[in-house]
Protein backbone atom coordinates (compact mmCIF):
# COMPACT_ATOMS: atom_id res chain seq x y z
CA UNK A 1 0.00 0.00 0.00
CA UNK A 2 1.14 3.54 -0.87
CA UNK A 3 -0.25 7.05 0.23
CA UNK A 4 -0.05 10.76 -0.29
CA UNK A 5 -0.98 14.01 2.27
CA UNK A 6 -3.26 15.56 -0.49
CA UNK A 7 -4.70 18.56 1.48
CA UNK A 8 -3.24 21.48 3.79
CA UNK A 9 -4.65 19.51 6.67
CA UNK A 10 -2.80 15.99 5.81
CA UNK A 11 -5.34 13.86 5.01
CA UNK A 12 -4.03 11.02 2.86
CA UNK A 13 -4.87 9.13 -0.43
CA UNK A 14 -4.45 5.66 -0.52
CA UNK A 15 -4.19 2.74 -3.38
CA UNK A 16 -2.42 -0.27 -3.88
CA UNK A 17 0.19 -0.96 -6.68
CA UNK A 18 1.07 -3.36 -9.12
CA UNK A 19 4.56 -3.17 -10.27
CA UNK A 20 5.37 -2.88 -14.14
CA UNK A 21 6.15 -0.99 -17.48
CA UNK A 22 5.23 3.01 -17.69
CA UNK A 23 3.21 4.42 -18.50
CA UNK A 24 1.16 3.88 -15.48
CA UNK A 25 -2.52 2.59 -15.29
CA UNK A 26 -4.60 4.33 -12.42
CA UNK A 27 -8.04 2.26 -11.88
CA UNK A 28 -10.74 4.35 -10.06
CA UNK A 29 -13.82 3.21 -8.06
CA UNK A 30 -17.26 5.06 -8.53
CA UNK A 31 -19.71 5.85 -5.32
CA UNK A 32 -19.39 3.74 -2.25
CA UNK A 33 -16.70 1.26 -3.77
CA UNK A 34 -13.14 0.55 -3.23
CA UNK A 35 -10.55 0.05 -6.71
CA UNK A 36 -8.49 -2.80 -5.09
CA UNK A 37 -11.70 -4.35 -4.69
CA UNK A 38 -13.71 -3.96 -8.02
CA UNK A 39 -10.26 -3.84 -10.34
CA UNK A 40 -8.11 -6.00 -8.83
CA UNK A 41 -8.80 -8.98 -10.94
CA UNK A 42 -9.42 -7.51 -14.03
CA UNK A 43 -5.93 -5.16 -13.70
CA UNK A 44 -3.73 -8.94 -13.40
CA UNK A 45 -5.81 -10.70 -16.46
CA UNK A 46 -3.27 -11.44 -18.99
CA UNK A 47 -4.58 -8.65 -21.27
CA UNK A 48 -4.81 -5.86 -19.21
CA UNK A 49 -1.37 -7.01 -16.92
CA UNK A 50 1.91 -5.99 -16.85
CA UNK A 51 1.80 -2.26 -16.61
CA UNK A 52 2.37 -0.14 -13.06
CA UNK A 53 -1.18 -0.21 -11.91
CA UNK A 54 -2.28 1.74 -9.39
CA UNK A 55 -5.43 1.15 -7.60
CA UNK A 56 -6.45 4.43 -5.58
CA UNK A 57 -9.44 4.76 -3.68
CA UNK A 58 -11.07 8.43 -3.58
CA UNK A 59 -10.86 11.02 -0.75
CA UNK A 60 -13.35 9.75 1.62
CA UNK A 61 -13.77 6.13 0.06
CA UNK A 62 -12.05 2.79 1.21
CA UNK A 63 -8.75 2.95 2.13
CA UNK A 64 -8.32 6.79 1.92
CA UNK A 65 -8.72 9.23 4.60
CA UNK A 66 -12.45 10.44 5.34
CA UNK A 67 -11.32 14.01 6.14
CA UNK A 68 -15.03 15.71 7.41
CA UNK A 69 -13.88 19.02 6.17
CA UNK A 70 -13.38 18.38 2.62
CA UNK A 71 -16.81 19.25 0.39
CA UNK A 72 -16.33 16.05 -1.97
CA UNK A 73 -17.28 18.17 -5.50
CA UNK A 74 -15.87 16.02 -8.30
CA UNK A 75 -13.19 18.78 -8.69
CA UNK A 76 -11.98 18.66 -5.28
CA UNK A 77 -12.07 14.98 -5.98
CA UNK A 78 -9.94 15.29 -9.04
CA UNK A 79 -7.31 18.25 -7.71
CA UNK A 80 -6.58 15.75 -4.85
CA UNK A 81 -6.10 12.15 -7.14
CA UNK A 82 -3.60 15.10 -9.31
CA UNK A 83 -1.85 15.80 -5.66
CA UNK A 84 -1.64 11.79 -5.24
CA UNK A 85 -0.61 11.05 -9.27
CA UNK A 86 1.84 13.42 -8.65
CA UNK A 87 3.31 12.48 -5.70
CA UNK A 88 3.94 9.27 -7.53
CA UNK A 89 5.70 10.52 -10.07
CA UNK A 90 2.68 9.70 -12.29
CA UNK A 91 2.52 11.43 -15.76
CA UNK A 92 0.55 10.43 -18.89
CA UNK A 93 -1.36 7.95 -17.52
CA UNK A 94 -4.51 5.54 -18.76
CA UNK A 95 -7.27 6.05 -16.53
CA UNK A 96 -10.00 3.49 -16.52
CA UNK A 97 -12.91 4.80 -14.38
CA UNK A 98 -15.85 3.16 -13.01
CA UNK A 99 -19.44 5.04 -12.72
CA UNK A 100 -18.58 8.53 -10.37
CA UNK A 101 -14.82 7.72 -10.81
CA UNK A 102 -15.25 8.35 -14.51
CA UNK A 103 -16.48 11.56 -13.71
CA UNK A 104 -13.68 12.52 -12.13
CA UNK A 105 -11.35 11.32 -14.34
CA UNK A 106 -13.02 13.46 -17.02
CA UNK A 107 -12.60 16.30 -14.61
CA UNK A 108 -8.88 15.56 -13.66
CA UNK A 109 -8.31 14.69 -17.73
CA UNK A 110 -9.66 18.77 -18.29
CA UNK A 111 -8.26 20.30 -15.03
CA UNK A 112 -4.77 18.13 -15.20
CA UNK A 113 -4.09 17.20 -18.70
CA UNK A 114 -0.65 16.46 -18.27
CA UNK A 115 -1.39 13.80 -16.57
CA UNK A 116 -3.72 11.86 -18.39
CA UNK A 117 -3.03 10.51 -21.95
CA UNK A 118 -6.21 8.53 -22.52
CA UNK A 119 -9.33 7.12 -20.76
CA UNK A 120 -11.51 4.23 -20.60
CA UNK A 121 -14.95 5.39 -19.10
CA UNK A 122 -16.63 2.53 -17.49
CA UNK A 123 -20.33 3.46 -17.45
CA UNK A 124 -19.58 6.99 -16.32
CA UNK A 125 -21.80 9.88 -15.58
CA UNK A 126 -21.68 11.91 -18.21
CA UNK A 127 -24.97 13.76 -17.23
CA UNK A 128 -26.72 15.54 -13.99
CA UNK A 129 -29.54 13.64 -12.27
CA UNK A 130 -32.43 14.28 -10.34
CA UNK A 131 -32.68 13.94 -7.15
CA UNK A 132 -35.09 10.82 -6.66
CA UNK A 133 -35.71 9.93 -2.52
CA UNK A 134 -35.99 6.43 -2.29
CA UNK A 135 -34.33 5.40 -5.59
CA UNK A 136 -31.05 3.43 -5.13
CA UNK A 137 -27.66 5.51 -6.10
CA UNK A 138 -26.26 8.61 -5.99
CA UNK A 139 -29.88 10.12 -6.81
CA UNK A 140 -31.53 8.15 -3.62
CA UNK A 141 -28.45 8.48 -1.09
CA UNK A 142 -28.75 13.11 -2.17
CA UNK A 143 -32.22 13.56 -1.82
CA UNK A 144 -31.32 13.29 2.18
CA UNK A 145 -30.00 16.55 3.82
CA UNK A 146 -26.90 15.82 5.11
CA UNK A 147 -28.25 16.08 8.58
CA UNK A 148 -31.33 13.30 7.03
CA UNK A 149 -28.43 11.31 6.00
CA UNK A 150 -26.46 11.26 9.31
CA UNK A 151 -28.75 10.50 11.36
CA UNK A 152 -31.09 7.47 9.62
CA UNK A 153 -30.18 7.87 5.83
CA UNK A 154 -27.45 5.72 5.29
CA UNK A 155 -29.15 3.18 7.40
CA UNK A 156 -32.39 3.27 4.78
CA UNK A 157 -29.03 3.30 2.00
CA UNK A 158 -27.63 0.49 3.44
CA UNK A 159 -30.78 -1.42 3.52
CA UNK A 160 -31.51 -0.89 -0.42
CA UNK A 161 -27.84 -0.95 -1.34
CA UNK A 162 -27.90 -5.00 -0.75
CA UNK A 163 -25.16 -7.13 0.85
CA UNK A 164 -22.52 -6.36 -1.93
CA UNK A 165 -22.50 -2.97 -2.58
CA UNK A 166 -22.64 -1.86 1.29
CA UNK A 167 -19.70 -4.24 1.76
CA UNK A 168 -17.47 -1.19 0.63
CA UNK A 169 -19.83 1.50 0.97
CA UNK A 170 -19.47 1.19 4.83
CA UNK A 171 -15.95 2.07 3.97
CA UNK A 172 -16.69 5.59 2.99
CA UNK A 173 -17.46 8.06 5.44
CA UNK A 174 -20.80 9.24 5.71
CA UNK A 175 -20.16 12.80 4.86
CA UNK A 176 -17.80 11.66 2.40
CA UNK A 177 -20.47 9.12 0.95
CA UNK A 178 -23.53 11.87 0.85
CA UNK A 179 -21.20 15.25 -0.40
CA UNK A 180 -20.18 12.57 -3.37
CA UNK A 181 -23.64 12.21 -4.06
CA UNK A 182 -24.87 15.36 -4.11
CA UNK A 183 -22.22 17.10 -6.20
CA UNK A 184 -22.17 13.81 -8.56
CA UNK A 185 -25.89 13.91 -9.12
CA UNK A 186 -25.42 18.37 -9.65
CA UNK A 187 -22.36 17.38 -11.93
CA UNK A 188 -20.03 20.13 -13.62
CA UNK A 189 -20.18 23.23 -15.21
CA UNK A 190 -19.60 22.66 -18.20
CA UNK A 191 -21.07 19.70 -17.34
CA UNK A 192 -19.28 16.19 -17.70
CA UNK A 193 -20.29 15.17 -21.24
CA UNK A 194 -18.99 18.75 -22.77
CA UNK A 195 -15.53 18.24 -20.94
CA UNK A 196 -15.25 14.63 -22.26
CA UNK A 197 -16.27 15.69 -25.56
CA UNK A 198 -13.72 18.24 -26.15
CA UNK A 199 -11.41 16.29 -24.51
CA UNK A 200 -8.61 15.50 -26.95
CA UNK A 201 -7.08 12.26 -26.12
CA UNK A 202 -8.20 8.84 -26.90
CA UNK A 203 -11.47 8.02 -25.57
CA UNK A 204 -13.45 4.73 -24.65
CA UNK A 205 -16.83 4.70 -23.05
CA UNK A 206 -18.20 1.02 -21.73
CA UNK A 207 -21.83 0.33 -20.63
CA UNK A 208 -23.91 -2.63 -20.59
CA UNK A 209 -25.00 -3.86 -23.85
CA UNK A 210 -28.71 -4.35 -21.74
CA UNK A 211 -29.16 -0.89 -20.92
CA UNK A 212 -29.55 -0.27 -24.81
CA UNK A 213 -27.66 2.88 -26.88
CA UNK A 214 -26.00 5.32 -24.89
CA UNK A 215 -27.67 9.01 -24.96
CA UNK A 216 -25.81 11.33 -27.29
CA UNK A 217 -23.76 8.21 -28.75
CA UNK A 218 -23.67 10.19 -32.75
CA UNK A 219 -22.11 13.17 -30.65
CA UNK A 220 -19.61 11.03 -28.74
CA UNK A 221 -18.45 8.98 -31.73
CA UNK A 222 -18.52 12.70 -33.53
CA UNK A 223 -15.99 14.00 -31.20
CA UNK A 224 -13.79 10.60 -31.23
CA UNK A 225 -15.00 8.48 -28.80
CA UNK A 226 -15.60 4.70 -29.10
CA UNK A 227 -18.77 3.61 -27.66
CA UNK A 228 -18.32 -0.20 -26.31
CA UNK A 229 -20.95 -2.39 -25.52
CA UNK A 230 -20.27 -5.20 -23.08
CA UNK A 231 -22.78 -7.94 -22.91
CA UNK A 232 -23.83 -10.29 -20.08
CA UNK A 233 -23.15 -7.65 -17.36
CA UNK A 234 -25.14 -4.97 -15.31
CA UNK A 235 -23.61 -1.98 -14.03
CA UNK A 236 -20.06 -3.52 -12.16
CA UNK A 237 -18.63 -4.78 -15.87
CA UNK A 238 -15.84 -5.77 -14.54
CA UNK A 239 -17.31 -7.96 -11.93
CA UNK A 240 -20.21 -9.15 -14.07
CA UNK A 241 -18.08 -10.15 -17.14
CA UNK A 242 -14.33 -9.44 -16.35
CA UNK A 243 -13.18 -11.55 -19.32
CA UNK A 244 -15.09 -9.23 -21.89
CA UNK A 245 -14.02 -6.26 -20.07
CA UNK A 246 -10.84 -6.92 -20.14
CA UNK A 247 -11.14 -7.29 -23.63
CA UNK A 248 -12.84 -4.35 -24.63
CA UNK A 249 -10.07 -2.69 -22.41
CA UNK A 250 -7.20 -3.88 -24.06
CA UNK A 251 -8.67 -2.95 -27.35
CA UNK A 252 -9.39 0.47 -26.17
CA UNK A 253 -5.86 0.64 -25.24
CA UNK A 254 -4.29 -1.66 -27.92
CA UNK A 255 -3.39 1.58 -30.21
CA UNK A 256 -0.80 3.28 -27.58
CA UNK A 257 0.60 -0.57 -26.76
CA UNK A 258 1.14 -0.96 -30.81
CA UNK A 259 3.29 2.17 -30.94
CA UNK A 260 5.66 0.91 -28.26
CA UNK A 261 6.12 -2.04 -29.95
Amino acid sequence: MRDAAVTPEGDRIRWVELPGQEPSRVYVHGLGATSPAYFTEVAVHPLLAGRRSLLIDLLGHGISDRPTGFDYTLESHADALAVALTSAGVTGAELIAHSMGGSVAIVLAARHPRLVSRLVLVDANLDPVPRVPGSSGSSGIAAYSEQEFLTHGWEEVRDRAGSHWWSTMRLAGREALHRSAVHLTRGTVPTMRELLLDLEIPRTYLLPEADGPLPGTDALAGSGVSVVAIPDCGHNIMLDNPEAFARAGAAALADRDHDRG
